[in-house]
């Protein structure tokens, strides 16, 4: 997921993206543990991807006050 297609979501759109990515890192991880999961990279790439959702959030909610 690139920046600015995270940027052009409304709050409420990054707040349900938020709640995908982690139920799929939650599903990944039970995977990791069972030894079933097959592309390793994917759960950095959730991590990542949870990361910058909350810190353009954090972004949009600092503007709305400023």
């Amino acid at each position: 997921m690139k920046a600015a297609d995270v940027r052009a979501m409304t709050p409420d759109q990054l707040d349900d993206e938020l709640t995908n990515l982690k139920k799929e890192q939650f599903n990944l991880r039970f995977q990791k543990a069972t030894g079933q999961l097959e592309k390793t990279a994917r759960v950095r790439q959730i991590r990542r991807d949870i990361a910058r959702i909350k810190t353009i959030a954090a972004q949009k909610a600092a503007e709305k006050k400023a």
